[in-house]
């Protein structure tokens, strides 16, 4: 505890001094522009921490540091209601789901004696539910326990206030989750992503290899996640027939490129291809090598009431990008809920020009094939399961996807 907030603080006065440093520092400028891995790995962005360095030390009261356990603060014979920012939310909202019960997210902000909940605040209606008051609130607490958040039981007396039974609370619906692996698909993200699922929120998930989607009954599934994809093997017509059903195609990176050229996406692209000027026969390497973002990290703006950011406590996000595939942005603006902010590099290499094609454009969008939409991150939101502050992005295009 740090001057009587709840603030953390690290010391530097210790043998891992330098360690420590490491771990924070944000790096921009370096002496050369090719690089053998990422060139930023500062942890605080990684999981979307505000943090300072200090110059003089503070009123520091010493105490262990204990995981949350969450309670619930009273039994409700109406309902009860969830602060949205917690990272377990997904766990949260996956242990209801699988136990049956209704959940609904917020499109606005509540306020509730003198206590605002932010946009995508849920609430769990007692009435209409499988289980009664007693079997709900037993479970709650089980639940409040295991992911250390708090839950909040209410009166009937809020209900003319609030609304909610408006439209303005959506339920949400048991997804079915399916991921795309084998040969074209990079195993990295893949793992990546099947890792945050089954291991990091305990929620179910089945591959697909890429040869037997024209066996598989695709229209078993809500959702379908596709990887980082450069082959040539995925059966097109199955993916559209899922698509013009009512699924959803979640597409990470190169798959964006593979969805252009096969017609299932109609997006406009900044071209990254530079004329070299003034660069010599023997360094066109070094010109070619120095357009790669090999790993940096950068900063965008979010529009906290388009649902994709629905949790995320702050205004700015950092995120993780290794690729040239720089989107254009819609025309409304509203269609444009997370942008690179006027000076987005936070730590890492980009060079002059790229930084030029990605101040102007965007890294998701929504797409619409049939009845079905496709949700397209051009950065990596899951980098190599350490990059936890970007998760809550791929976890709302699974819960609230039919709020968008």
């Amino acid at each position: 505890t740090v001057d009587g907030d709840y603030k953390y603080y690290v010391s530097l006065n210790q043998p891992k001094s330098k360690l420590i440093k490491a771990m924070f520092e944000t790096t921009k400028k370096f002496k050369d522009s090719l690089f053998y891995d990422v060139s930023a790995w500062t942890f605080p962005l990684a999981f979307n921490l505000n943090y300072d360095f200090l110059k003089k030390d503070l009123n520091i009261i010493e105490g262990d540091i204990k995981k949350p356990v969450g309670k619930v603060s009273s039994l409700s014979n109406y309902g009860y209601l969830i602060e949205p920012h917690d990272y377990n939310i997904p766990t949260l909202i996956n242990k209801l789901l699988i136990n049956n019960i209704r959940v609904k997210s917020s499109s606005k902000k509540i306020f509730i004696k003198n206590k605002t909940y932010d946009y995508g605040s849920l609430f769990i209606p007692v009435v209409g539910q499988s289980k009664s008051s007693n079997e709900i609130h037993n479970l709650l607490i089980e639940i409040s326990k295991e992911t250390g958040i708090d839950i909040n039981g209410l009166n009937s007396g809020y209900e003319d206030n609030i609304g909610f039974g408006s439209n303005s609370f959506t339920t949400i619906n048991k997804p079915k989750i399916a991921i795309i692996v084998g040969d074209g698909i990079r195993s990295y993200d893949a793992g990546e992503i099947w890792h945050l699922f089954d291991t990091r929120y305990k929620t179910l998930i089945t591959k697909i290899d890429v040869r037997n989607i024209n066996r598989v009954n695709l229209s078993k599934y809500s959702h379908i996640i596709l990887p980082n994809y450069s082959g040539d093997q995925i059966y097109i017509n199955r993916l559209k027939d899922f698509l013009s059903s009512g699924g959803n195609l979640i597409a990470y990176r190169g798959s964006i490129n593979w969805l252009n050229r096969n017609k299932l996406i109609d997006i406009e692209l900044f071209n990254n291809n530079m004329n070299a000027k003034d660069v010599n026969y023997e360094d066109r390497g070094k010109f070619s090598g120095a357009q790669v973002i090999g790993g940096a990290i950068f900063n965008t703006k979010l529009d906290k009431s388009h649902p994709i950011n629905f949790g995320i406590k702050s205004n700015y996000l950092p995120t993780f990008r290794n690729n040239t595939i720089f989107m254009k942005p819609d025309k409304n603006s509203f269609n444009n809920p997370i942008k690179y902010t006027s000076n987005p590099l936070l730590s890492g290499y980009i060079s002059k020009e790229n930084t030029e094609l990605l101040k102007k454009s965007v890294p998701f969008k929504i797409k619409r094939y049939g009845s079905g939409k496709i949700f397209l991150f051009s950065d990596n939101t899951n980098f190599r399961a350490f990059w936890y502050g970007t998760n809550r992005l791929l976890m709302n295009s699974i819960y609230l996807s039919s709020k968008m």
